[in-house]
């Protein structure tokens, strides 16, 4: 039995990150757009993004990959949105990258060492000799593809609502794309925990300790 600490410390921060990353940019880009323009409304993103490195360097608080990753993304599509001077592309760019993700995700997955494993380590807190485990490298290859296949996904809704114009296109990137990850985090979760306790490994969520415990 394999006991995964911290569980809610993990799900608040990815909370926190998906914040960071995707709620607030796009709700900056959104009202400020509509208000002010397209160029401040980048600067504002770009703004939020070195706010958000710099405040977490100043608490001494951890600077995951996952979060350098997205944030290195937003920057890269704010600037060359700015440079084009096109909002389109600022909503383009996370389509062209989730196809990207999806060769990173499906290609780590065929090469038997699945993305999955190293983004994992951010977020959850597990034994090192379980990432050794053939059954559990097996489950991150099998979520490395569902995660390939739910970018693919989200690439074409984003192209599909930028149809009906870039505020269709912030809506599907700020609220729809969010949906599916969550979504797609639910169903990998629930894979993942089926297959390993179908292999004999079984996870159990740590509990909090009590003062009696703590003590002993």
């Amino acid at each position: 039995m394999i006991e995964i600490p911290h569980l809610r410390k993990t799900l608040k921060d990815a909370a926190i990150l998906l914040l960071e990353t995707v709620v607030v940019p796009t709700v900056l880009l959104a009202l400020l757009l509509h208000f002010v323009g397209l160029v401040p409304a980048l600067c504002a993103v770009l703004g939020w993004s070195a706010f958000v490195i710099g405040a977490r360097r100043l608490m001494k608080r951890d600077l995951p990959r996952t979060l350098l990753l997205c944030t290195a993304m937003l920057v890269g599509r704010a600037t060359f949105a700015l440079i084009t001077s096109s909002a389109v592309v600022y909503v383009l760019q996370p389509a062209l990258g989730s196809v990207l993700m999806f060769v990173i995700f499906v290609g780590s997955a065929m090469l038997g060492r699945p993305i999955t494993a190293r983004l994992a380590k951010d977020f959850v807190r597990l034994p090192a000799e379980l990432f050794k485990h053939h059954t559990v490298n097996r489950v991150f290859v099998e979520v490395a593809l569902l995660w390939g296949g739910s970018r693919l996904i989200d690439a074409a809704m984003t192209i599909g609502f930028l149809h009906w114009g870039v505020e269709a296109g912030l809506m599907s990137r700020g609220i729809l794309s969010g949906l599916l990850t969550a979504l797609t985090v639910a169903v990998c979760a629930g894979h993942g925990w089926r297959k390993l306790r179908r292999s004999g490994v079984t996870l159990r969520l740590a509990g909090r300790q009590t003062p009696a415990t703590a003590a002993a």
